[in-house]
């Protein structure tokens, strides 16, 4: 799905993956262990599949959206922070975000922001924004 871009830029646009799905996770100013489990299921459920593309360590490079996300939850990152590194992204390499790629990324956001006792006010209100960025009606 994302073939034709540098494994740079593949390794950048996991990671800022890891971003927006840490940024639904902590709108609520908490991270819980049900939604990085959610998280984990996710990445070997779907994103796995994604490319071929592996990190500098020869890894796939989809586990850098874990890695990301369980850095900055460890470092309690502001969830504003990480969803403007995401938006960010997203207007740098609009391209690389497919219809396929676009539904995933929904997909996996609204899983993160129901699997901890469903959705709060903060969890909508970041999807929204995030649907948004996405161009998703």
């Amino acid at each position: 799905m994302i073939k034709k871009f540098s494994k740079q830029t593949k390794n950048r646009f996991y990671q800022s993956l890891g971003k927006v799905f840490y940024a639904v996770a902590a709108s609520d100013k908490g991270v819980s262990k049900k939604e990085f489990g959610e998280l984990k299921t996710l990445v070997k459920d779907l994103w796995l599949d994604v490319d071929t593309s592996t990190d500098e360590f020869e890894e796939d490079a989809a586990y850098q959206i874990e890695i990301v996300f369980d850095y900055l939850a460890s470092e309690e990152v502001e969830a504003e922070q990480c969803f403007q590194d995401f938006k960010d992204f997203k207007l740098e390499y609009p391209k690389i975000f497919s219809k396929e790629l676009i539904k995933l990324i929904w997909q996996t956001c609204d899983s993160i922001a129901i699997s901890f006792y469903g959705l709060n006010q903060a969890e909508l209100r970041m999807l929204h924004r995030v649907k948004k960025v996405l161009g998703k009606p």
